[in-house]
């Protein structure tokens, strides 16, 4: 009797809907606000570090262990109710920014659904990307969790406690991977064993756990929580830690593959399909992604010769590289101060520039800062955003392990322009101070989208007043290098025709880059599949909007406007994204 009524009530609920929209005035359609509102806020109970991520505070104690097989029971049927929800509208009935969400939206629900089909929960972590090391993020004070009140401290208090059960669960889906032959290579594991050990102190108080209590910014109550966090560190993260590293050492690693792609698990090569539409959100087969790749390496070795050419330099393009790599006059830094100072003025430089072609710019403060020690050594350079009531800036992370070997010809210009300004910092920023957007969409990330225009910011950079310097041109031309050679050392991967000696040799063959670094990236795409095909996806289609717009409009196209609108509304889709300034274009 009770699945009648609750069936009922779904029924009534669709076909109030399709009633509703029967009128269409123009305005917002407001039973989908409301729906998009409840999903957001649901949403975060179910996620509470994203909320968290979000600015929002209300979550800041809970964690939960997101990638059991009840928690992702309680996920799909979250999406699936949703997804129902969401086509009981008609689309043809909604205003525009209605329609784009209406298009996110569901195409959101059904990835998340497909996604849930696969057994990625039998690797909860890895190197790169994982609970274990966002803990260092938040525990340290530096990052996304708050430590202004008693209750911030409190909150984290609370939080943390999680993590042991945490890591139990997390040991016991590793060893499900390991029966159903899902597990990593063998190579990650090993980087991941010396994470795990760094967190394992004898002294509590000088874990990063214990930092926050070192800039406790009232006096009451600091002695307490001083004891309290010395407990936490003690009881609870030191022996997680230490569990999660030695059964990665002595039970996970000897189990852990020698092949490299995941097209050697279980439903690998279904899976890679799905991740390679879940990043680009195209339906762009891997094989032309591919075909993409080896024609950009080539068109952008070209531009290499010339300016090797340009600078007279007597050799091939490998030994330029190797003078880029080793040559003292690359080298110029002797603090980490003076690395993070060289970025500044590359804020300072653009800055004139930027007011011609952005109308709009971000409210968010912005940092740069050097990557916290304990990370480090497997990071990149990277952009944390702030949170979107200005309370937290973006952050621009600069990993520095040896500022006198730091060198400028690895792109500094163009990786400032990615990660920073005007890369993630408008694009994220901008997103998120837009009130107008559903929660959904205000915190939404699509890599295609957001990683692709972070790139193509990277080819703004002569209009910006950068590249001016033929060796920054090529440190450049080596970071679009980089994304090109992602096309295809990650589809040639996962889809068998390289291993990972071979994609580390052929990056080396293409980049100016150390085999060290090679590996790190390398590594990377074996770790998170697909994600690298994102940047050079979106980038390329964000110049084929702009040319296409160019040649549309004539006299009256504006970079500004142009830039204005594709920020405008936040993350979506590629093919959403390209409708909607389609549409843009005719009333221009």
């Amino acid at each position: 009797m009770k699945q009648f009524f609750w069936s009922l009530i779904i029924i009534c609920t669709i076909v109030s809907c399709k009633l509703s929209n029967s009128n269409p005035t123009g305005e917002a359609n407001k039973e989908l606000v409301t729906l998009f509102s409840n999903y957001y806020k649901e949403r975060l109970e179910l996620f509470p570090l994203e909320s968290t991520q979000n600015g929002d505070s209300i979550l800041n104690d809970k964690m939960y262990i997101d990638f059991t097989e009840s928690y992702r029971n309680k996920l799909k049927a979250f999406y699936s109710k949703h997804l129902a929800y969401v086509k009981s509208f008609d689309r043809e009935y909604l205003n525009a920014n209605d329609k784009i969400s209406f298009d996110i939206f569901k195409r959101e629900m059904e990835m998340s659904i497909e996604g849930l089909s696969f057994h990625d929960n039998y690797i909860p972590f890895q190197q790169f990307w994982g609970l274990p090391l966002t803990m260092g993020q938040l525990g340290s004070g530096d990052g996304n969790q708050p430590f202004k009140t008693i209750k911030d401290y409190n909150d984290w208090l609370s939080r943390a406690t999680v993590f042991g059960a945490w890591a139990d669960s997390a040991i016991v889906y590793f060893r499900k991977g390991i029966v159903a032959n899902h597990v990593l290579p063998a190579a990650l594991v090993q980087k991941m064993i010396p994470q795990m050990e760094a967190m394992v102190v004898a002294d509590a108080t000088k874990s990063l756990f214990y930092a926050p209590i070192n800039k406790v910014p009232f006096d009451s109550d600091k002695n307490k929580l001083a004891v309290q966090y010395q407990k936490l560190i003690s009881q609870t993260l030191v022996p997680a830690y230490k569990k999660l590293a030695d059964f990665l050492k002595d039970e996970y690693l000897p189990k852990a593959r020698t092949t490299t792609g995941i097209n050697a698990l279980p439903d690998g090569d279904k899976y890679y399909k799905f991740l390679v539409r879940f990043w680009t959100t195209t339906n762009t087969s891997s094989n032309e992604i591919y075909n993409t790749g080896l024609s950009e390496v080539k068109r952008i070795r070209d531009e290499m010769e010339r300016v090797k050419a340009e600078v007279k330099f007597n050799g091939d393009l490998k030994m330029f590289f190797e003078f880029m790599k080793t040559d003292k006059q690359f080298m110029p830094y002797k603090t980490p101060a003076e690395v993070l100072a060289a970025f500044a003025a590359i804020q300072k430089k653009i800055d004139p520039k930027l007011k011609e072609m952005f109308g709009r710019k971000p409210k968010t403060p912005f940092e740069i800062r050097q990557t916290e020690a304990f990370r480090a050594a497997s990071a990149s350079a990277e952009y944390n955003q702030g949170s979107a009531d200005g309370k937290r800036p973006g952050i621009f992370y600069v990993p520095i392990l040896d500022a006198t070997k730091f060198n400028t010809t690895s792109g500094m210009e163009s990786l400032f322009l990615h990660e920073a300004i005007p890369g993630h910092h408008y694009q994220i920023s901008l997103q998120q101070e837009n009130d107008q957007l559903p929660g959904f969409r205000r915190f939404s990330w699509y890599g295609a989208y957001g990683e692709g225009w972070a790139l193509y910011c990277e080819s703004l950079g002569k209009e910006l007043g950068c590249y001016t310097d033929p060796f920054q041109y090529m440190g450049a031309l080596g970071d679009e290098m980089h994304r090109a050679v992602r096309l295809v050392v990650d589809v040639a991967m996962h889809t068998g025709k390289m291993n990972r000696e071979e994609a580390i040799k052929y990056m080396m063959e293409n980049e100016a880059i150390s085999e060290e670094g090679a590996t790190a990236e390398i590594e990377r795409y074996m770790a998170i599949p697909a994600q690298a095909l994102s940047y050079k996806t979106g980038a390329l289609k964000i110049k084929a909007l702009r040319e296409k717009y160019k040649q549309q409009l004539g006299t009256k196209f504006s970079i500004a406007k142009f830039h204005d609108a594709f920020l405008k509304d936040g993350c979506m889709p590629l093919e959403v994204i390209e409708r909607k300034m389609d549409d843009w274009a005719k009333k221009q």
